[in-house]
């Protein structure tokens, strides 16, 4: 009788968003493993980005100020997280609030924004096991809140949406959600303002109408706001922290709002590992807190880095997101307008906001197309010669974006695409997309 996995470890497939780099590192392995030079992969499968973090976070780095730290000794801090960790959230997040909205915010500081999921998802949703009090989410939404719920045994239900042949995704009603929360009883909605993969906008219209169902069915509102501040229309700063009593009565003593943050992608900082959970409930801060305990703390040494923002100026913390807002809709507009011109007939969403898009092939491919076999295809044998430079391009398939199963999936034959890699690299990927689809549909 041989040793026994779990039926969780027997079950488990890599992230959708990991997978097609790890298909291909084994790749460049056996080309070394053969004396070749290995092709090279642009990857814009994750959300990695590979911008400059924020100057005064990395002259924390390269010159910390805490004696303890420079002195070796380093201690567990709180569970929480440091004062001054938690302060550089909230200052973050306040700078993007007029000066007369101050909502009263509890800060678990955690490693990265993915963890804070666990939390919010213990801490929202009904028993292991049951269907009891799902998340509510709406599809198409990022991966990981599916992963999560899985793993600690908890449900997820979701409100459809589709992308539309003019590049726009369909909007959610209130109806539709009010519907969902009488269907599936959740324990929260969850929205991602800045939307990852779609990277549609949400307007602070529509967070106010989702903040009054919630309250009006006392569920939580669960907000990933690791993108906030950047979109790319004539609009404003859309937050739930910007809901007022004035939008949507009792809001402000509800205690029904969560938010994830991260300094992963407005800080450019996606491998210090620094999220925090926000939150206007007391008690529900508390309990997190208790619920984190078996984990100790965060990074101390990551926690100082992040220190330095806690008292940054409201107007440095608006220049920078001012500057990538700037930098990402020149390049994201770039890309979007080379793959129409190289794809005539895709389906592609509009950039409104985040640093993603979705592109669709359905019109175009042939019959059967499956966007993780061409994912596959692209990291295991697929390559193009671009200036002499043997390149490939990773991508996410959409498919565990949806909580759909079968062929009614629409992620069957779309992938996201992430603007992370340097400009000259993003300035390549609508050819390379292109004729690696190309070459794709000729074999197949």
């Amino acid at each position: 009788m041989g040793i026994r996995f779990s039926n969780f470890f027997n079950n488990i497939k890599p992230s959708g968003l990991r997978n097609a780099q790890m298909m291909f590192n084994k790749r460049a392995e056996k080309d070394i493993d053969l004396g070749k030079k290995p092709i090279e992969a642009i990857n814009v499968a994750i959300g990695n980005v590979s911008l400059k973090t924020y100057p005064k976070m990395l002259e924390r780095y390269m010159n910390p100020t805490d004696k303890n730290l420079i002195n070796g000794i380093w201690r567990y801090t709180e569970t929480q997280g440091t004062n001054r960790a938690a302060d550089a959230f909230r200052n973050i997040i306040r700078s993007f609030l007029p000066d007369n909205i101050k909502p009263d915010l509890h800060c678990l500081v955690d490693a990265g924004g993915s963890n804070v999921m666990r939390s919010v998802v213990l801490g929202v949703c009904g028993d292991a096991g049951t269907n009891d009090r799902p998340l509510l989410v709406i599809d198409p939404t990022y991966t990981n809140y599916k992963a999560v719920t899985t793993e600690y045994g908890r449900s997820l239900a979701a409100v459809s949406r589709h992308l539309n042949g003019n590049g726009s995704f369909s909007i959610v009603s209130s109806n539709d959600i009010q519907n969902a929360i009488d269907k599936y009883h959740p324990g929260g909605l969850l929205i991602i303002p800045y939307d990852n993969p779609s990277g549609q906008l949400m307007r602070q219209k529509t967070i106010n109408k989702y903040a009054r169902i919630c309250m009006e069915n006392s569920i939580f509102l669960i907000s990933d706001e690791a993108y906030r501040g950047l979109y790319y229309t004539k609009d404003e700063t859309s937050t739930i922290w910007k809901t007022t009593d004035k939008d949507v009565p009792g809001i402000e003593s509800a205690g029904i709002r969560i938010s994830i943050e991260t300094l992963s992608k407005t800080f450019n900082a996606c491998g210090l590992r620094m999220g925090a959970l926000v939150t206007d409930n007391k008690e529900f801060y508390e309990k997190s807190v208790s619920a984190n305990t078996t984990y100790l703390c965060p990074s101390a040494i990551d926690m100082h880095i992040i220190e330095a923002l806690a008292d940054e100026a409201k107007e440095d913390i608006q220049n920078w997101i001012e500057h990538l807002r700037e930098y990402y809709d020149y390049i994201l507009h770039y890309i979007y307008d080379e793959f129409n011109k190289e794809l005539p007939g895709i389906a592609m969403s509009v950039p409104e906001s985040s640093i993603y898009f979705v592109v669709d092939v359905r019109d175009i491919a042939k019959k059967d197309f499956n966007a993780e076999d061409f994912v596959e295809f692209c990291a295991k044998e697929g390559e193009i010669n671009i200036n002499g430079r043997r390149l490939t391009l990773l991508v996410s398939p959409m498919w565990g974006f949806y909580n759909i199963s079968g062929d009614s999936n629409p992620g069957k034959t779309q992938v996201r695409i992430a603007c992370v890699e340097p400009e000259d690299k993003m300035k390549l990927v609508p050819k390379l997309f292109a004729e690696l689809f190309r070459e794709y549909e000729s074999k197949r």
